[in-house]
Protein backbone atom coordinates (compact mmCIF):
# COMPACT_ATOMS: atom_id res chain seq x y z
CA UNK A 1 0.00 0.00 0.00
CA UNK A 2 1.17 3.67 -0.80
CA UNK A 3 2.38 5.65 2.00
CA UNK A 4 2.47 1.91 4.53
CA UNK A 5 4.53 3.07 7.47
CA UNK A 6 7.53 -0.11 8.43
CA UNK A 7 6.64 -1.74 11.49
CA UNK A 8 8.72 -1.03 14.15
CA UNK A 9 9.61 -2.86 17.36
CA UNK A 10 9.69 -1.28 21.14
CA UNK A 11 12.74 -2.55 21.92
CA UNK A 12 12.44 -4.74 25.42
CA UNK A 13 14.53 -4.92 28.64
CA UNK A 14 15.62 -7.95 29.58
CA UNK A 15 14.33 -8.50 33.51
CA UNK A 16 17.62 -8.14 35.53
CA UNK A 17 17.67 -4.76 33.29
CA UNK A 18 14.49 -3.59 34.74
CA UNK A 19 14.92 -4.51 38.31
CA UNK A 20 18.13 -2.63 38.06
CA UNK A 21 15.83 0.58 36.74
CA UNK A 22 13.53 -0.23 38.89
CA UNK A 23 15.87 -0.25 42.52
CA UNK A 24 17.63 2.87 40.77
CA UNK A 25 14.41 4.12 40.61
CA UNK A 26 13.31 3.40 44.39
CA UNK A 27 16.56 4.53 46.05
CA UNK A 28 16.03 7.61 44.31
CA UNK A 29 12.75 8.46 45.06
CA UNK A 30 13.43 7.68 48.73
CA UNK A 31 16.30 9.83 48.83
CA UNK A 32 14.61 12.98 47.35
CA UNK A 33 12.06 12.94 49.73
CA UNK A 34 10.41 10.99 52.62
CA UNK A 35 8.31 7.82 51.07
CA UNK A 36 4.53 8.24 51.81
CA UNK A 37 2.28 5.84 53.33
CA UNK A 38 1.07 3.71 49.81
CA UNK A 39 5.06 3.68 49.02
CA UNK A 40 6.22 2.39 52.51
CA UNK A 41 3.07 -0.24 51.74
CA UNK A 42 4.18 -1.32 48.43
CA UNK A 43 7.47 -1.84 49.82
CA UNK A 44 6.05 -3.94 53.16
CA UNK A 45 4.49 -6.46 50.07
CA UNK A 46 7.10 -6.49 47.91
CA UNK A 47 8.06 -9.92 46.62
CA UNK A 48 11.63 -11.58 48.12
CA UNK A 49 14.81 -11.19 45.60
CA UNK A 50 16.40 -14.18 44.84
CA UNK A 51 20.03 -13.89 44.40
CA UNK A 52 22.90 -15.86 44.10
CA UNK A 53 24.56 -13.05 46.35
CA UNK A 54 22.87 -13.11 49.43
CA UNK A 55 23.70 -9.96 50.64
CA UNK A 56 21.22 -8.12 48.41
CA UNK A 57 18.71 -10.38 49.16
CA UNK A 58 19.13 -9.85 52.81
CA UNK A 59 18.66 -6.19 52.59
CA UNK A 60 15.93 -5.90 50.33
CA UNK A 61 14.21 -8.18 52.76
CA UNK A 62 15.00 -5.85 56.02
CA UNK A 63 14.12 -2.89 53.99
CA UNK A 64 10.60 -4.26 53.25
CA UNK A 65 10.14 -5.04 57.00
CA UNK A 66 11.32 -1.95 57.90
CA UNK A 67 8.42 -0.33 55.59
CA UNK A 68 5.85 -3.14 57.21
CA UNK A 69 6.62 -1.23 60.61
CA UNK A 70 7.52 2.02 59.57
CA UNK A 71 4.42 5.17 60.60
CA UNK A 72 4.88 7.82 57.54
CA UNK A 73 5.03 10.44 59.86
CA UNK A 74 7.81 9.03 61.43
CA UNK A 75 9.60 8.55 58.83
CA UNK A 76 9.10 12.01 57.75
CA UNK A 77 10.75 13.29 60.61
CA UNK A 78 13.43 11.31 60.21
CA UNK A 79 14.46 12.36 56.56
CA UNK A 80 13.64 15.48 57.92
CA UNK A 81 15.77 15.20 60.97
CA UNK A 82 18.83 13.63 59.54
CA UNK A 83 19.15 14.52 55.81
CA UNK A 84 17.90 18.76 56.26
CA UNK A 85 18.00 19.44 59.58
CA UNK A 86 18.63 23.14 60.65
CA UNK A 87 21.40 24.58 58.58
CA UNK A 88 23.57 21.87 57.97
CA UNK A 89 22.12 18.34 56.88
CA UNK A 90 23.83 15.64 60.01
CA UNK A 91 23.92 13.81 56.85
CA UNK A 92 24.25 15.03 53.71
CA UNK A 93 22.99 13.59 50.39
CA UNK A 94 25.37 15.75 47.81
CA UNK A 95 27.70 13.04 46.56
CA UNK A 96 30.25 15.70 46.42
CA UNK A 97 30.97 16.35 49.64
CA UNK A 98 32.54 12.90 50.20
CA UNK A 99 34.59 13.15 47.68
CA UNK A 100 36.62 16.53 47.71
CA UNK A 101 37.28 18.28 50.85
CA UNK A 102 37.03 22.20 48.84
CA UNK A 103 34.38 23.68 46.76
CA UNK A 104 31.84 21.33 44.81
CA UNK A 105 31.79 23.95 41.97
CA UNK A 106 34.04 22.26 39.52
CA UNK A 107 32.52 18.60 40.20
CA UNK A 108 29.55 19.85 39.60
CA UNK A 109 30.85 21.85 36.04
CA UNK A 110 31.91 18.27 35.17
CA UNK A 111 28.91 16.09 36.13
CA UNK A 112 26.61 18.85 34.17
CA UNK A 113 28.56 18.24 30.93
CA UNK A 114 28.62 15.13 31.60
CA UNK A 115 24.60 15.10 31.57
CA UNK A 116 24.21 16.87 29.07
CA UNK A 117 26.47 15.07 26.82
CA UNK A 118 24.47 11.82 27.61
CA UNK A 119 21.29 13.78 26.67
CA UNK A 120 19.95 14.64 30.23
CA UNK A 121 19.70 17.79 32.34
CA UNK A 122 18.20 18.97 35.53
CA UNK A 123 14.19 19.45 35.21
CA UNK A 124 12.55 22.37 35.15
CA UNK A 125 11.67 23.61 38.46
CA UNK A 126 14.28 20.63 40.34
CA UNK A 127 15.99 23.11 42.95
CA UNK A 128 18.63 20.15 43.79
CA UNK A 129 21.90 20.22 42.01
CA UNK A 130 22.98 17.04 40.13
CA UNK A 131 25.20 15.78 42.95
CA UNK A 132 22.35 14.62 45.21
CA UNK A 133 22.19 10.74 45.19
CA UNK A 134 18.44 10.87 43.98
CA UNK A 135 19.24 12.58 40.81
CA UNK A 136 22.31 10.32 39.98
CA UNK A 137 20.36 7.28 40.69
CA UNK A 138 17.41 8.51 38.60
CA UNK A 139 19.74 9.24 35.65
CA UNK A 140 21.61 5.80 35.89
CA UNK A 141 17.73 4.71 35.80
CA UNK A 142 17.19 6.64 32.49
CA UNK A 143 20.39 4.80 30.97
CA UNK A 144 18.97 1.86 31.76
CA UNK A 145 15.62 1.92 31.02
CA UNK A 146 15.14 4.92 29.21
CA UNK A 147 18.16 5.39 26.76
CA UNK A 148 19.20 1.71 26.87
CA UNK A 149 23.01 2.76 27.02
CA UNK A 150 25.26 0.24 26.92
CA UNK A 151 27.28 -1.28 29.85
CA UNK A 152 30.35 0.64 29.60
CA UNK A 153 29.01 3.45 29.30
CA UNK A 154 26.50 2.95 32.54
CA UNK A 155 29.63 1.73 34.14
CA UNK A 156 32.17 4.73 33.29
CA UNK A 157 28.95 7.08 35.28
CA UNK A 158 28.31 5.04 38.13
CA UNK A 159 32.47 4.56 39.09
CA UNK A 160 32.85 8.21 38.19
CA UNK A 161 29.91 10.26 40.59
CA UNK A 162 28.00 6.99 41.96
CA UNK A 163 31.22 4.47 43.23
CA UNK A 164 33.39 6.99 45.58
CA UNK A 165 30.59 8.27 47.64
CA UNK A 166 28.52 5.10 47.64
CA UNK A 167 29.99 3.43 51.07
CA UNK A 168 30.95 6.99 52.72
CA UNK A 169 27.56 7.71 52.32
CA UNK A 170 25.88 4.55 53.31
CA UNK A 171 27.88 4.33 56.19
CA UNK A 172 26.90 7.49 57.32
CA UNK A 173 23.44 6.39 57.20
CA UNK A 174 23.49 3.57 58.86
CA UNK A 175 26.07 5.14 61.71
CA UNK A 176 23.31 8.34 62.71
CA UNK A 177 21.47 7.82 65.83
CA UNK A 178 18.70 9.12 64.14
CA UNK A 179 17.98 7.09 61.46
CA UNK A 180 15.76 3.72 61.78
CA UNK A 181 13.73 3.23 58.72
CA UNK A 182 16.30 5.17 56.52
CA UNK A 183 19.16 2.82 58.39
CA UNK A 184 17.80 0.00 55.95
CA UNK A 185 17.47 2.12 53.24
CA UNK A 186 21.07 2.89 53.58
CA UNK A 187 21.93 -0.93 53.59
CA UNK A 188 20.00 -1.71 50.90
CA UNK A 189 21.46 1.07 49.02
CA UNK A 190 24.79 -0.49 50.04
CA UNK A 191 23.99 -3.61 48.87
CA UNK A 192 23.26 -2.82 45.29
CA UNK A 193 25.58 -0.31 44.97
CA UNK A 194 28.17 -3.05 45.90
CA UNK A 195 26.24 -5.40 43.21
CA UNK A 196 26.26 -3.05 40.65
CA UNK A 197 30.46 -2.37 41.41
CA UNK A 198 30.94 -6.03 40.95
CA UNK A 199 28.66 -6.37 37.76
CA UNK A 200 30.62 -3.68 36.21
CA UNK A 201 34.36 -4.82 37.11
CA UNK A 202 33.50 -7.86 34.76
CA UNK A 203 33.01 -5.94 31.70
Amino acid sequence: MNGAQPLTFMETLPPEEVARANFYGLLARLFYAPPDAALLEALAGAEEIEAEDGGIGEAWQSLAQAAAAADPEAVREEYETVFVGTGKAPVTLYTSAYTIRYSNEVPLVALRGELAALGLGRREGASEPEDHVAALCDAMRHFVAEQKRELHEQARFFRRWIAPAAEPLCAAIQAHPSTDFYKAAGNFARAFFQLEQSAFEML
